[in-house]
């Protein structure tokens, strides 16, 4: 399973994000660039830029015509994705920590994080008329959100709610039409880095600081599988389809690693059965912690990104589809 190696960032990733078809793979970082890739040979298809801080978050529509990235630089900004140009940019308070397209592509989810005296803030764009739309500077909703920062959220089923992660360790459900919090549940101990929905997006899965990941079924906030390691999660992903495996990936600080050893970093991906809760697999290259990682729509492979500047993209050899858990 060699991996193709794409070099297009000077600093380390803070998220990549495949489209719809898995023909292509969106990587964003600290160096102010988003980046386009062909993910099948890791050709560079192009750059979008514009933005003047390091960029936090990226989310592709369904038909791969907009892309939607969110900055420290209190920026989010609407692109199109056949010829890199901005078309909307839209300026905050305070960061953009987070973005997401709704399922019909209709809406768009921006989290802004509180600093400065500045509360964070939920709020939703109407985004319906797509490239050629006039597309407002004022939200739909905008909702303040008592108690902790929310680090992450990605939409429910149906768009009826928003499922945010906390730095506390808690989930909520948040009404989508109202900004009402419905329900939460505090599954981990310390700070969700990363939350990613099932294809049907009736559970989902966190990764958090706490060194566990977490899959939570979406209507009740349940714990349903728990996958415990020995070192701080960045990110967390399902396998689509019939593939019943997760994996999960982080690796401690570089400040924490001069204390120990290098060879304790644990910079792996990690491949969890999700049903048995068994660790089945790691896969090792990164110089860093791994800071996100995205799975292909049709399971055929995966790219994980990574505190040092990398982004890796795997295609599983013909093995691993035949591979069979001995229980």
């Amino acid at each position: 399973m060699r991996p193709i190696l794409l070099q297009g960032h000077e600093r380390s990733l803070t998220q990549i994000k495949y489209n719809r078809e898995g023909d292509l793979l969106f990587s964003v970082s600290k160096d102010h660039v988003v980046n386009a890739w062909f993910s099948h040979n890791g050709e560079r298809l192009g750059t979008y830029e514009g933005h003047i801080g390091a960029v936090w978050t990226v989310d592709v529509n369904s038909t791969s015509t907009l892309l939607a990235s969110g900055s420290a630089d209190n920026t989010a900004k609407l692109w199109d994705v056949s010829n890199g140009k901005c078309i909307k940019s839209w300026e905050f308070n305070t960061a953009v920590r987070r973005v997401a397209f709704s399922e019909d592509d209709k809406n768009l989810l921006i989290i802004t994080e509180p600093r400065m005296g500045f509360p964070a803030t939920v709020q939703i764009f109407n985004v319906e008329g797509g490239l050629e739309g006039e597309h407002s500077n004022e939200p739909e909703m905008i909702v303040h959100p008592e108690g902790p920062k929310i680090t992450v959220a990605a939409w429910g089923a149906l768009n009826k709610y928003i499922v945010a992660g906390r730095e506390n360790g808690s989930v909520a459900l948040i009404d989508a039409k109202t900004g009402d919090v419905v329900s939460s549940n505090t599954v981990h101990e310390a700070t969700l880095t990363d939350l990613q929905m099932s294809t049907d997006r009736t559970y989902f899965i966190t990764s958090s600081k706490d060194k566990t990941a977490k899959l939570i079924e979406t209507a009740t906030l349940r714990e349903l599988k728990s996958f415990s390691t020995d070192t701080p999660l960045n990110s967390a992903a399902i396998m689509p389809k019939h593939q019943e495996f997760v994996v999960i990936g982080g690796g401690q600080e570089a400040m924490d690693v001069t204390r120990t050893s290098a060879r304790q970093g644990k910079f792996e991906c990690r491949f969890w059965h999700k049903i048995l809760e068994e660790e089945v697999g790691r896969v090792r290259g990164h110089f860093g912690p791994i800071n996100t990682i995205a799975i292909h729509p049709d399971g055929r492979s995966f790219a994980s990104g990574g505190e040092d500047g990398y982004v890796r993209v795997h295609h599983f050899d013909d093995d691993f589809f035949t591979f069979k858990f001995q229980i």
